[in-house]
């Protein structure tokens, strides 16, 4: 059964409730709850975790109604105790308003750059997979995190497909390309979007997080490129096996006309967070605005028609499915739902179950801890949406973009660093580390579990991070 086939289902089940019974309110009280509420949202990662080692088969075969199960582990039991008014505005806003614009973005890149295939004989080396990694974390900035892994994650698979070791450049480009390489303007990841929103400037992160992204993309280009000539000469230095067709292909781009697309894409959203149309329709008191609405119609316009545009040859060449895209939007369904209760006890702040967390940002004098603004951002944002993660101690610093960007420079600097920085931490911590981990897996990659890839920024990123701590926010 398809995720579609199951959201009537779970609308049917929140309408077996009385609406009288919704006596708190339409949202769940994250001042109130304990941190028991978080339980399925835990099991939900707990289960992207273990289960595809444990039980692959079963796994690979029902992953989609496990992430339904832990949705509804934690949306059954809200509509039990606060009633059946709050479970379906809750269920609603977090559907209408994150995760559907979420997948609606995620779909038109990946159909978007799954129609621009780069032609000829491009062999994976340590110098040209470094140098694919450098471009993908120059353009990141500017076309977005996910556009730029979208666009560039099948270039380095392919100059990659005769290689034995191949799982190192895939982290490593989930690590630059996919997170790090968004930190300069708000086009780059959605946390500094919003800050854009809120009177950053545009130019600001640029100017304050030149000097950082630098060094540690620079830091982590050359241990990539270490590591890479050392398993390329562990592997015997390899060539590709001939390929006629290959050969009498020139360097190039097929399908050209998807990067008019992809920027157009870039150009809905930016101009979806620069226009305020208003509210255009209200479903159960979930606001719906005109200029987010035009912004998923286009998106999913551009969508249709780089499908129509791109030779079916072109995306079969490229290796595309659709198989990643369908994976992404069934897990994630689970880890929205499931993390609803999180992101409000994270929103009620010093009154929350995690308030004892939100205090460590100030000193008992009320002087920010820049370094706790780093690291609590950036912890949080490695498990729950970076977004709201960002907003929340945003405004624990005051909410004010004039003074955050003069007297409180450091702190705004710390909030975004570990807001986007630290999206590298896990498979979810950004919108494209699990469309990337699963292209990989489409096209072959057997790529570490989600406590597999941990490891390997827990032993790579962690320690950059910490030594990023002392030099800049202390």
């Amino acid at each position: 059964m398809t995720l579609i086939r199951l959201l009537p289902l779970l609308l049917a089940l929140l309408c077996m409730a009385d609406p009288a019974c919704a006596a708190h309110g339409p949202t769940i009280p994250g001042a109130e709850i304990s941190a028991i509420w978080v339980i399925p949202f835990a099991c939900m990662l707990l289960s992207i975790a273990i289960m595809p080692l444990a039980l692959p088969h079963f796994w690979e075969h029902n992953f989609g109604k496990i992430s339904v199960f832990w949705g509804l582990a934690f949306l059954v039991p809200c509509l039990i105790v606060y009633g059946f008014g709050t479970a379906l505005y809750e269920f609603l806003h977090i559907i209408i308003l994150d995760y559907i614009p979420f997948i609606v973005l995620l779909f038109a890149l990946f159909t978007v750059a799954g129609g621009v295939r780069l032609t000829g004989s491009l062999v994976g080396t340590p110098v040209i997979n470094t140098v694919i990694l450098a471009v993908g974390t120059l353009l990141a900035s500017w076309m977005g995190t996910t556009g730029a892994a979208m666009l560039l994650i099948r270039p380095l698979l392919r100059a990659n497909a005769h290689r034995r070791y191949r799982v190192h450049s895939v982290v490593f480009f989930i690590f630059l390309v996919a997170n790090i390489g968004g930190s300069l303007t708000p086009l780059g990841d959605p946390p500094l979007f919003l800050g854009f929103l809120k009177g950053v400037a545009f130019f600001w992160t640029m100017t304050h997080l030149f000097f950082k992204t630098l060094c540690l993309s620079l830091v982590l280009l050359g241990i990539y490129f270490v590591l890479d000539m050392i398993l390329y000469k562990k592997e015997g230095s390899p060539v590709p096996p001939h390929d006629p067709e290959k050969e009498e292909e020139k360097l190039g781009l097929e399908g050209v006309i998807n990067l008019v697309f992809l920027a157009g894409v870039v150009a809905a959203v930016l101009l979806s967070g620069m226009f305020n149309l208003g509210e255009w329709l209200s479903v159960y008191g979930v606001p719906v605005e005109g200029q987010n609405l035009l912004r998923d119609l286009c998106l999913l316009g551009i969508a249709g028609l780089s499908w129509k545009f791109t030779s079916r040859q072109c995306r079969e060449k490229n290796g595309f499915s659709w198989a990643p895209i369908e994976e992404v939007a069934k897990l994630f369904f689970g880890i929205f739902l499931s993390m609803i209760p999180a992101i409000a006890i994270l929103r009620a702040g010093t009154e929350g179950a995690l308030g004892s967390l939100v205090k460590m940002v100030s000193t008992p004098s009320g002087e920010p801890v820049n370094a706790m603004y780093f690291w609590l951002t950036g912890a949080l944002s490695s498990f729950l949406d970076n977004a709201p993660t960002y907003l929340v101690f945003f405004n624990t610093a005051g909410g004010d973009a004039q003074h955050l960007m003069t007297d409180m420079a450091t702190t705004l600097i710390a909030i975004s660093a570990g807001a986007v920085f630290m999206g590298a931490n896990t498979y979810i911590g950004n919108a494209p580390n699990f469309m990337v981990r699963s292209i990989a897996e489409n096209q072959g990659v057997k790529m570490p579990s989600f406590f597999g890839y941990m490891a390997w920024s827990v032993g790579i990123l962690v320690p950059l991070f910490g030594l990023m701590t002392w030099i800049f926010f202390i």
